[in-house]
């Protein structure tokens, strides 16, 4: 039923669009309309919030007509996996600048298992207030974990299992589009995979989705395949679909290892579990001091900084962090990129430890007691960037961080470098796995494809100058060549100027 009111909208909209005059038509740009299909030459006819047409304007008016010539024009961009919970919900920050500039109209957030802990109340807040692009909620797991058991490594008991479940419930009727997880982190860590999936059947009740930070990308514990066969039995066993955040082999210890994980999620697919991963095309992840470097054990119960000072843990959490600082690649491929002490900001813990006079490891321990440090730690390596990418089932994704030029770069970069520079895929095949592919994927209804009734988040930017320009050492410089972008219909970017609208909608499940 909901199917058919969609076609006869659009079809009364198209009968009407001759007689009435249009808001917006972008004349002669080069088509790319999501599907995967190749480039055509046609025009984009707007009105209210929807596509009109795709196809020719002769006979038609619009309030205003942009000659697209030279410009590529596609469905607006979808961030499966951001951290823009907090920009949301600051007035001064809600107009989301640094996705508008990179085409994205629609941002995934609460990844990585923290969220806000009232789904509802945190997308009527969006609402109410006004944000730049479309936003959806996850509940995060840890988050949910943490409000029953604080930062407890112990199992919890039939009670506490209950609770959880409580509120992912409240989450999900409050419009949560499904549960993320970082089991890398604590307290996620701490969680069974029964655990998870006892939490993820209650989200698949609303028919929402599964996102994975995964337990290990690396060989910090069971490994990079162990996590991703854990993720396809929570798939499997609790009925919904799973999305593996930013994919990845990281570290020496498993490079190479992306031919294997491929072949077990396509495994899992010919199976029937509905697997997909959303990946960012740089060689270094974002994450922090304490994540890459400090065992889950120190953290536990909020005891972190008891424990850097204790004599008796002294020496096995030296040991650890020095196989953890191992895995990472050493000293040099941790670069401080955001930290209370800024005279640490853009130096290598190599050279931060010169500096001092001390071991990494202990110069990192005296980092975390200050306040910790953000990081982008350097170890991956491009076949495998390039394997995953050509996968038809990933998606590209921020996961923007401070400190990481992704937040500001990762959409145009993969164009500009991975389709223009390097051929490792097609346009049309980037475009497709930043529109429909992650539309289809979050349950996203008339978006992430240019067609008739759909949604008007439409992007036109010039080929020949989009392209990332934020750098490891200047991260927040904001990307280029975005050239008119419509959020819901309305211009948040026109000419290549942000404007002061904010059309986004908070959209529930």
């Amino acid at each position: 039923m909901r199917g058919l009111k969609v076609v006869l909208a659009a079809a009364l909209i198209a009968s009407s669009c001759g007689a009435q005059e249009l808001d917006l038509i972008l004349h002669g740009g080069s088509v790319i309309d999501g599907s995967g299909s190749a480039a055509v030459r046609a025009d984009i006819g707007i009105a209210g919030d929807r596509i009109v047409f795709v196809g020719s304007s002769a006979g038609r008016k619009a309030k205003r007509t942009i000659d697209a010539t030279g410009l590529v024009i596609t469905p607006g961009f979808i961030d499966p996996h951001t951290h823009t919970a907090g920009d949301l919900s600051d007035p001064k920050l809600s107009r989301n600048d640094a996705y508008l500039m990179q085409g994205v109209t629609t941002v995934a957030t609460g990844n990585d298992g923290d969220s806000p802990a009232d789904t509802g109340a945190t997308l009527a807040k969006w609402e109410q207030q006004g944000i730049g692009t479309n936003a959806v909620l996850f509940i995060g797991q840890g988050t949910v974990r943490h409000e029953v058991m604080g930062m407890s490594d112990a199992a919890p008991t039939p009670e506490q299992i209950k609770k959880m479940k409580t509120l992912v419930d409240k989450a999900m009727k409050g419009g949560a589009i499904g549960i993320s997880t970082g089991l890398y982190y604590a307290p996620g860590s701490y969680s069974s995979t029964e655990e998870v999936i006892a939490l993820s059947r209650v989200a698949a009740q609303y028919g929402g989705i599964y996102d994975t930070h995964m337990r290990d990308e690396s060989s910090y514990t069971i490994g990079l395949l162990g996590s991703v066969r854990e993720t396809i039995r929570i798939g499997r066993e609790a009925h919904l679909p799973v999305m593996i955040s930013h994919i990845k082999a990281l570290g020496a210890d498993v490079w190479g290892q992306s031919a294997q994980v491929i072949q077990l999620i396509d495994d899992a697919r010919k199976e029937g579990v509905k697997v997909t991963a959303s990946q960012y095309p740089y060689d270094a992840s974002g994450s922090s001091v304490t994540a890459a470097l400090v065992p889950r054990w120190a953290e536990a119960d909020g005891a972190l900084l008891k424990n850097m000072s204790d004599p008796a843990v002294h020496a096995r959490l030296v040991k650890e962090m020095n196989e953890n600082l191992v895995r990472r690649g050493g000293a040099d491929s941790l670069l401080m990129t955001s930290a209370r002490d800024r005279t640490i900001v853009g130096k290598t813990l190599a050279t931060i430890a010169h500096e001092r006079g001390e071991t990494p490891v202990d110069a990192a321990i005296e980092i975390v007691k200050a306040g910790g440090s953000s990081v982008a730690s350097f170890n991956m390596k491009e076949p495998d960037i390039a394997a995953f990418m050509r996968e038809p089932w990933v998606m590209t994704c921020s996961d923007g961080s401070t400190g990481h030029p992704r937040k500001y770069g990762t959409f145009p970069r993969k164009i500009h470098e991975y389709v223009e520079e390097k051929h490792v895929v097609s346009m049309e095949f980037a475009v497709r796995s930043s529109t429909s592919l992650p539309a289809q994927t979050l349950g996203l209804k008339e978006r992430g494809l240019l067609k008739q009734g759909y949604f008007a988040d439409v992007l036109a930017f010039d080929p020949k100058t989009f392209a990332d320009k934020a750098t490891y050492a200047d991260p927040t410089v904001l990307a280029t060549g975005v050239r008119y972008l419509t959020v819901n219909g309305r211009l948040a970017v026109d000419g290549g100027v942000l404007t002061e609208a904010l059309a986004g909608r908070a959209l529930k499940h």
